[in-house]
């Protein structure tokens, strides 16, 4: 008897529950760092910078890496960097145990762990296609775009509470030691890659591949729109992350507590929409209006968050949550199912780069922003500027991003 076809293949488990134990810890960090810097700086400037810098990697790193990525098995990558990086933030934790905050100290650690991040998300996003069976693309990346809200909203309570009572060094401790057991899960992946040319570096196999990803990307006017939307969105949702974290640190009544709760909102929107999206396919025919549609209202409502009385705040996180998990699995089954895998590793790193550069530059400048002039009226300045930048960028070039959209696979 021929077995039932399933999404939960062994590879596809062990895969989630890697992604699963490495998302408690980095919750638990990206928490933690988003505050530890505007708490001992009492800027929102050198809180956009710190952002910024930190990604310098993700700028360089894409490009140059991601040519060796479609000739090497990308496994012993990830397997091999969750375990370099639980190394290394136990070493920093233990570092934090006898020294005060330092914003060089923290900002040499952050590079460091941008730089060997970057590499392990490229590899990690240029395998996952190849570990969810055929026919459950949507439902996969649905699960996989439901695991960092569902974490987050145990974890940010959790993570508020141990930044404040336990502080930095502890957190780094503990993210140490879950990725250290994120990469034992990980050795049990049993897959055959299939790679290009010999698995050797060869630098005229590496000129000859750059050139063939420009000369593919070149032809392909969908993906080049939408490379350069998601780096806007991005850019604006990292860079007003800092005016947001600001306002509570600010304003009288709310406070890291009150935050932590109120990302909380966002993961109940995020859980209710990803198992719609799970139960319920939209049609390929609807998705780039659905996508559409929910790039502008997100603007709107980030627009409208700060102006709102707390119980609405949650209100609109737990829309935005909704709305969000929706599109974002669209659009990455879309472009993910759309690229050839010998291509993936290249045109996602071009993606991973431009994003970087545009996150830096909107995370100085929104940091800057929120130093002239009121967290409000910023977060308002940036929303519009969006919702103008989508649609240039989306609705005007509908035509040939629907032929990636739309697409059925």
């Amino acid at each position: 008897m021929d077995k039932k076809a399933t999404l939960w293949t062994k590879n596809f488990t062990i895969i989630t529950l890697g992604t699963v134990i490495s998302a408690i810890g980095g919750t638990a960090m990206s928490f933690a760092l988003s505050f530890v810097v505007f708490d001992n700086s009492q800027s929102t400037l050198l809180a956009g910078i710190f952002n910024a810098v930190s990604m310098l990697p993700t700028l360089v790193l894409p490009v140059v890496i991601s040519p060796y990525l479609d000739h090497f098995r990308r496994k012993p990558v990830i397997v091999g960097l969750d375990c370099l990086n639980g190394i290394l933030f136990l070493l920093f934790g233990l570092y934090l145990m006898g020294h005060p905050f330092q914003y060089a100290a923290y900002m040499a650690f952050s590079l460091v762990i941008s730089s060997i991040g970057t590499v392990y998300n490229l590899a990690y996003t240029s395998l996952y296609p190849n570990l969810v069976a055929e026919g459950f693309s949507q439902k996969g990346y649905t699960v996989s775009g439901m695991i960092y809200p569902t974490v987050m909203m145990v974890m940010t309570p959790v993570a508020g509470y141990l930044y404040t009572k336990l502080g930095m060094e502890f957190i780094c401790m503990m993210e140490g030691g879950l990725l250290l057991l994120a990469s034992a899960v990980e050795t049990q992946i049993k897959i055959e890659e299939k790679i290009a040319g010999k698995g050797k570096f060869s630098l005229q196999e590496y000129v000859a591949d750059m050139k063939e990803g420009v000369q593919y990307f070149k032809q392909e006017k969908g993906l080049q729109r939408i490379y350069a939307y998601m780096p806007v969105t991005q850019g604006a949702s990292e860079g007003s992350r800092s005016l947001v974290i600001a306002y509570f640190q600010t304003t009288p009544g709310l406070g890291t507590a009150l935050y932590a709760w109120f990302t909380v909102a966002e993961f109940v929107g995020r859980t209710i929409g990803g198992l719609v999206h799970y139960h319920f396919e939209i049609k390929p025919e609807r998705r780039f209006s659905f996508a559409y549609f929910v790039y502008q209202t997100y603007s709107v409502l980030d627009g409208l968050l700060l102006w709102m009385g707390y119980p609405l705040m949650l209100v609109n996180r737990a829309a935005c949550g909704f709305l969000g998990i929706n599109s974002a699995t669209l659009r990455e089954s879309s472009v993910q199912n759309y690229i050839p895998d010998d291509k993936r590793a290249k045109l996602n790193g071009f993606s991973n780069a431009i994003m970087s550069l545009t996150v830096m530059v909107c995370c100085t400048v929104i940091g800057a922003l929120g130093e002239v002039f009121d967290y409000r009226i910023s977060l308002t300045a940036v929303a519009l500027v969006q919702m103008a930048l989508c649609y240039l960028i989306v609705y005007r070039g509908r035509g040939c991003i629907k032929e990636i959209y739309n697409k059925k696979w």
